[in-house]
């Protein structure tokens, strides 16, 4: 697990300057039925300089016009004094972390405190289990991964926080019969969130909109994942062959969602570069 840090002369110089970024982000006009839906990013998608320049990445992204991040799975090795610098660097940049990316950890034993206390310094509002720790190769399997969902997300609660699942290509292919994702839904409570990942969704031959039908009020959060044929998931956002003028109809009139977050898996250009054309390019399909 890559750790992610900077000397706190860095860190303290980089919050200097955080007031004049606060006020270069954009506030998009983003509404489902009057309510503002912000775009965020997923830092897996600026993976290559994050860990290297934490405060200068996540001010980078906040000048761009980005509101919400997610930290992917490498923010559970950080300290609660880490966390605490981060979500002031957050605060100062005008940022909010509204979900978190994680592996197996977070959702079993002692990790799941851990989890609990990293995840309330940043202000997050759902754990979100992006793998289960270990290949799933039966619908019993699937089960058990739901109700490990269930229980742990009755400890998050403790903390105002909810339980979230990702979905990558497996739980698209069918298992005897069945889709793994439609027995996560299934035997999970309506409190967990149904997290979309929309370019394994396509890349699998499925129906995003479908699925959002399909899944009213759990659809909270979207990674705006892009695929094509020829570029895979190289592709820019709104360049591939998602239907996303129909995905945010649905996700915004009964999906439920709380805010969208663009996922670039890789990249032709620079990191940053390339998810700056991404967001222009939401902006353009959005509004």
């Amino acid at each position: 697990m890559v750790r992610e840090s900077y000397s706190r002369r860095s860190f303290l110089a980089t919050s200097l300057s955080t007031g004049l970024a606060a006020s270069a982000v954009s506030s998009l006009s983003l509404s489902a039925k009057g309510k503002h839906i912000p775009i965020g990013l997923e830092l897996y998608s600026v993976r290559d300089v994050l860990p290297k320049d934490l405060p200068g990445t996540v001010t980078a992204v906040a000048k761009q016009g980005y509101e919400v991040v997610e930290f992917y799975s490498a923010y559970f090795s950080w300290t609660p004094e880490y966390a605490k610098e981060v979500r002031k660097l957050l605060d100062g940049v005008g940022l909010k972390c509204s979900s978190t990316h994680n592996g197996g950890e977070s959702f079993h034993g002692d990790g799941i405190q851990k989890a609990l206390d990293l995840n309330s310094i940043l202000g997050s509002k759902y754990i979100v289990m992006a793998h289960p720790g270990k290949e799933i190769t039966t619908a019993d399997g699937w089960k058990e991964v739901a109700e490990t969902l269930n229980t742990t997300g009755d400890k998050f609660k403790s903390a105002g926080i909810k339980a979230g699942y990702h979905n990558h290509d497996a739980e698209w292919k069918p298992i005897g019969g069945v889709k793994p994702i439609e027995v996560l839904a299934k035997n999970t409570g309506k409190d967990v969130m149904l997290q979309l990942d929309v370019g394994t969704c396509v890349e699998t031959g499925n129906d995003p909109v479908a699925w959002i039908k399909a899944n009213p009020g759990r659809i909270r959060s979207l990674h705006l994942k892009e695929w094509s044929p020829d570029k895979g998931y190289k592709v820019l956002f709104g360049e591939g062959k998602a239907p996303w003028k129909e995905i945010f109809k649905e996700a915004e009139k009964v999906g439920g969602v709380e805010f969208y977050l663009i996922e670039q898996e890789g990249y032709d250009t620079p990191s940053l570069q390339t998810v700056e054309t991404c967001l222009a390019n939401f902006k353009k399909i959005h509004g």
